[in-house]
């Protein structure tokens, strides 16, 4: 007979969540895992199989609310240079008011775990997907209200915006204060067709 799990699966995951974000899938030994979750190795394995696949379930937890919140952020009736603007500064401050300077766990997955984990790839190709997908609805509203040229490509303008905030990430993460990325928002909403 199948003994019963003795611990909150959800919260298990929000802990070794931390744990990766805070020092990446490689740093992270499976006794950090165990400290941080106050689960055994063998429960730990019997309900992720690995590592790997508890990882796998912390990135994917991370991805979903971080899409949705993106998303969220996104979709307001203002003018989309307003709401693009105040997006960006947005993951500037939660970057630098990050004392950790942890970035962002899907962006730090991209750059640590591919091109070879698949899975991670996966979770963080759709990740950029759906944020692709709501950051090009904000510039379709933008267009539609005459805003952006008739013509503006948003799928390509959505690519640059996303391009630009994997980049305002990358270098929050490696230091660089509020007033550098503050420009680099600014040079990036300029860049867009009026």
């Amino acid at each position: 007979m199948a003994r019963t799990r003795e611990f909150d699966t959800d919260a298990v995951v929000g802990s070794a969540m931390e744990v990766f974000w805070s020092r990446g899938f490689e740093a992270t030994s499976v006794q950090d895992l165990v400290a941080a979750t106050g689960i055994g190795r063998g429960s730990l394995y019997a309900a992720f199989g690995s590592k790997e696949g508890l990882y796998e379930a912390a990135l994917s937890r991370y991805a979903a609310r971080s899409t949705a919140a993106m998303a969220a952020r996104l979709d307001r009736d203002e003018p989309v240079r307003v709401v693009l603007r105040e997006l960006l500064l947005d993951l500037v401050d939660e970057t630098v008011g990050d004392p950790a300077r942890r970035g962002c766990l899907v962006t730090n997955s991209a750059v640590e775990r591919l091109p070879h984990d698949r899975t991670a790839g996966r979770i963080v190709g759709d990740a950029l997907d759906r944020v692709t997908e709501a950051v090009a609805g904000a510039l379709r509203k933008g267009r539609e209200r005459g805003e952006l040229p008739r013509d503006a490509d948003v799928t390509a303008l959505a690519d640059f915006v996303v391009t630009t905030i994997q980049g305002l990430r990358v270098q929050g993460k490696a230091g660089a204060d509020r007033r550098r990325l503050a420009t680099v928002v600014d040079t990036a909403l300029a860049a867009l067709p009026r």
